[in-house]
């Protein structure tokens, strides 16, 4: 290769580094192996490239075809044989449609069905290839140990990891979850999961609890040394991985490239997305698309009564001092948004000492707060949040309007999207709702919301089949497997325990 070509390659490339300091460089396979940096801090690209391919085009490909444009550009250490290999193992027939996230129009909003895996949450988006890209990644990197992923959810990603890392040799997977902290369903679909390799626990406390303790123990370099010596070491399944959010990108990429194809949209047409947030990793994606060329105008973060990042983006302080609140959108209650860390950063002009900053003040004060020209790097953003009784009354109005049923984390955001019109009176710019969940994982919230009266007294799997009925869709196979599934899983520890729970799955 002539030099001109080598420093085109070097340029093209993108490479990783901590938000909270950044003299190391990783490449993309390196960063998805630590999952998590040395320093606490979370994995950040140094450029956000351009996307390279025209919307003309973009427009007839399929969702694997997609992928593959964005995800080059950032993955830039892997082969176009590597990736291509993990996106069409990836994203096949455990999707029950064949577009992967298909776009549903109900009462003026475009809502992007992003449940349609193998676990009806919108986390399989990217753990149905995250097990992929971290294979690879161990290969590509001579790693002889076995990978630990070591998680904590707050309900979707704790199953969808599970059941993409089930059986995956070389692998182990621990998730933790707070024990009284999800929905029925939810649970079930963690303590049923089959797979020697898999390890669920319930935490006596809420998820920033879990969080904390699995950051904490990739901290611990007294733990990870032990692990070594035994041939493990740690990665994340959590959107904290940069494997996680870059496969999060291709799905706002691919819901602007079908509007256009079906005339919703003109070319380069602003849109606007609204995104259910609680770890933040979602709405960051659909920010990374929009500064990698997708025509987003504003970016609307929807959050349920733990609103701490509605209170954020009003005030400019973050402060997670409060009262913690289980809602019916149990995925959302969070008050430590670990991704929007990687917005600090990036509004911060990249500075990692004034990030890590924020970050200790957060860790000993439980709060920060942002300068005025921070503030103005945020005006793409709109925050709001929809109450307990609001997100109700959506589900049931539009159902009653047009038939269509969401779960209630979509419910939030389509909550939070009515205030964002009513506010300024944007009612012309065509919407995208990310819908992150089938209403199937949160069937007691969702008819009891319709109709509580007739629906209280039945149970959880009757529900199930009310909800098929009255919605007109099949029940999903995720639900179907647990019906009468066994309870393999019925560990519950403390939240100082989690380090022994992990050391004793894996002596």
């Amino acid at each position: 290769m002539k030099k001109e070509e080598l420093r085109e390659v070097k340029n093209m490339s993108v490479y990783y580094s901590s938000t909270r300091n950044g003299a190391e460089k990783l490449t993309a396979s390196q960063a998805i192996l630590k999952g998590l940096a040395d320093d606490g801090g979370l994995f950040v690209p140094d450029k956000l490239p351009k996307l390279d391919v025209s919307l003309d085009k973009l427009k007839d490909m399929s969702y694997q075809e997609t992928a593959y444009e964005v995800m080059k550009l950032l993955l830039t250490d892997f082969t176009e044989e590597e990736l291509k290999n993990c996106i069409n193992k990836a994203y096949d027939s455990k999707f029950d449609t064949e577009e992967i996230a298909p776009l549903v129009e109900a009462d003026g909003a475009y809502y992007l069905e992003l449940f349609h895996g193998s676990t009806i949450a919108f986390k399989d988006m990217a753990l149905s290839i995250l097990p992929h890209l971290l294979i690879t990644s161990a290969k590509k990197n001579n790693i002889k140990n076995d990978i630990v992923i070591l998680t904590a959810t707050s309900g979707d990603t704790g199953k969808a990891a599970l059941a993409g890392f089930s059986g995956v040799e070389g692998t182990k997977i621990i998730v933790f979850y707070p024990k009284n902290g999800v929905s029925p369903i939810q649970e079930k679909q963690m303590v049923t999961q089959k797979g020697d390799n898999t390890c669920v626990i319930g935490i006596n406390g809420n998820f920033d609890q879990a969080q904390t303790g699995v950051k904490k123990m990739f901290a611990d370099e007294a733990l990870k040394k032990e692990l070594e010596e035994k041939g493990y070491q740690f990665s994340s399944a959590n959107s904290i991985n940069i494997g996680r959010l870059v496969p999060q990108i291709v799905y706002y990429v691919y819901s602007y490239a079908k509007l256009y194809a079906n005339n919703v949209i003109k070319k380069d047409e602003k849109i606007n997305v609204v995104v259910p947030t609680g770890n933040f990793g979602n709405i960051l994606a659909a920010y990374y698309a929009k500064n990698m060329g997708i025509p987003i105008a504003k970016l609307i973060c929807a959050s349920n009564e733990n609103k701490v990042l509605f209170d954020f983006f009003k005030s400019g302080k973050y402060d997670k001092n409060r009262e913690f609140i289980l809602t019916n959108s149990p995925s959302m209650d969070i008050l430590i948004s670990s991704n929007l860390e990687r917005l600090i950063y990036r509004i911060a002009g990249n500075n990692t000492e004034v990030n890590s900053k924020f970050m200790s003040d957060l860790r000993t004060k439980g709060s920060y707060e942002i300068t005025d020209g921070m503030r103005e790097e945020l005006k793409d953003f709109y925050g709001n949040y929809t109450s307990e009784e609001e997100t109700a009354e959506v589900i049931k109005k539009l159902y009653e309007d047009t038939g269509y049923v969401i779960d209630t984390h979509t419910a939030v955001a389509a909550g939070v999207f009515e205030k964002y019109k009513k506010e300024t009176n944007d009612t012309e710019t065509k919407t995208v709702i990310a819908s992150t969940a089938s209403p199937f994982k949160f069937t007691r919230s969702v008819m009891e919301a319709i109709d509580k009266d007739k629906y209280e007294s039945l149970t959880d799997f009757e529900l199930v089949d009310e909800l098929s009925k009255i919605a007109n869709v099949r029940v999903p196979n995720a639900i179907e497997e647990i019906r009468n599934a066994e309870i393999l899983h019925d560990k519950v520890c403390d939240v100082d325990q989690m380090p022994e729970f992990v050391k004793d799955f894996l002596k």
